[in-house]
């Protein structure tokens, strides 16, 4: 069946089973661990330490710059690469070339940002990373969608959003132990992609195509544009998850990318301590994040239920993000880190499975997967380019007014929430 239609999505090949469907749930944790381990260690704490080294007055700004500057880009690939990676036909498939391209490629670069020089070339071979990488993440989560049936992709997702979780703390554990040693750093989580993509496909061969998808239509640059624009008034439950997402991530990431300079300038540590501390706090939160949302992932399919879990989920995070200005202290932020655990743990093991319930339905004999996934993506990437520039403005503005930050970025993971309350096709 290649129709998509909410709960009823069936998956475009044969689904896996046995040992082969286990097999790939395991694979698709250790890449998407892998992954998140390395946007967390780099977005979290090497860039903004290497950042810190060259440009200690203008950090914050520069920060938000390069972040914007890469976003931009990354944004604009994920639903193309999506969207390219539908009409791919090669011997090896359709999704592994690009995973094979962009991780290799993403790793590699990503090893030789220690080598950049100045804030030009440090962006230069960030830009390069994140692009190959949002090349790549579109063709892995489709699989999700590509070979498992919708009454196991709650499950699947949960594994994969606890993967990406626990990469999320590892990443940022291993980037505060490791800030001191940049060349080192790099290496690891660049090699690991690398290593992490070429296991991938070597251990889960692509299926070939069904017969009834059709072959794709020839190229033609202004129809390949116009398919990205989806009617929100004919696809109100793809808009209210892809704004819902977008809301939820603004928050988040707010905090998440200023975190080693909210506890410098709002804490009070040194680079060093700071740096230590991450490492201790993404410690509670990885033991949060992998409880929760291995927990969260299970009960959404025990009670065939996904809104409620997501808007609770954004509730926590929010009182997370609420905590360190309560008790602006290590206290604070050591109970933020709990609260994250437990909150954002929660979302993304749900997360995934919502968006592959919510895409609007395909074309007969053609499949749009991959560029719809695409374009939920951007819910996430679009943050990383206009967090970090609002948060660098609103502190600018209010003389590093930090507690207005953690207000501002509440609101927002509320709001949010909130956004996911009116699908109609997703219990």
């Amino acid at each position: 069946m290649t129709t998509r239609a909410g709960l009823d999505a069936e998956p475009l090949a044969t689904p896996v089973e046995g040992g082969r469907k286990w097999r790939l749930i395991v694979s698709l944790g250790f890449v998407f661990f892998v992954l998140l381990t390395l946007y967390a260690s780099i977005l979290g704490v090497l860039l903004p330490n290497q950042i810190e080294n060259l440009d200690p007055a203008g950090k914050m700004a520069t920060l938000g710059v390069v972040y914007a500057i890469t976003s931009v880009f990354s944004t604009i690939t994920t639903p193309v690469s999506g969207a390219l990676s539908d009409r791919t036909r090669s011997r090896f498939g359709r999704r592994t070339p690009w995973i094979v391209l962009g991780g290799v490629i993403g790793g590699v670069a990503t090893i030789l940002i220690p080598f950049g020089g100045g804030i030009v070339g440090v962006t230069a071979l960030w830009l390069v990373a994140t692009v190959s990488l949002n090349s790549m993440q579109p063709s892995i989560t489709t699989i999700v969608a590509d070979r498992f049936l919708p009454s196991e992709r709650g499950m699947v997702s949960g594994v994969v959003g606890a993967s990406m979780t626990a990469g999320v703390s590892a990443g940022t554990i291993f980037g505060g132990l490791l800030a001191g040693h940049l060349f080192l750093a790099y290496a690891i989580v660049g090699g690991g992609i690398i290593v992490a993509c070429l296991v991938f496909v070597a251990l889960n061969p692509e299926p070939p195509l069904p017969a009834t998808l059709a072959a794709p239509a020839p190229f033609r640059i202004t129809a390949f544009l116009r398919s990205f624009w989806i009617d929100p008034r004919a696809n109100p439950d793809f808009a209210w998850a892809l704004f819902g997402r977008f809301s939820i991530y603004m928050g988040y990431q707010a905090i998440l990318t200023y975190l080693l300079y909210i506890l410098e300038g709002h804490i009070g540590l040194t680079q060093s301590a700071a740096n230590l501390t991450i490492a201790r706090m993404s410690s509670l939160t990885f033991v949060a994040l992998v409880i929760s949302g291995l927990l969260s992932g299970w009960l959404s399919d025990r009670l065939g239920r996904l809104k409620p879990l997501v808007f609770i989920a954004g509730l926590v995070m929010a009182l997370a993000e609420i905590a360190p200005l309560l008790s602006p202290d290590l206290r604070g932020m050591f109970l933020y880190a709990g609260l994250i655990g437990i909150g954002y743990g929660a979302f993304m093991s749900v997360d995934l499975a919502l968006m592959t319930h919510v895409l609007p339905p395909a074309t007969p004999g053609e499949d749009s997967t991959g560029k719809d996934l695409g374009i939920l993506t951007t819910a996430i990437n679009v943050p990383q380019i206009l967090s970090p520039v609002m948060a660098a403005a609103l502190l600018h503005a209010t003389g590093n007014n930090y507690p207005l930050l953690f207000v501002v970025s509440a609101v927002f993971v509320v709001f949010g929430a909130c956004l996911v309350l009116p699908i109609r096709s997703v219990r």
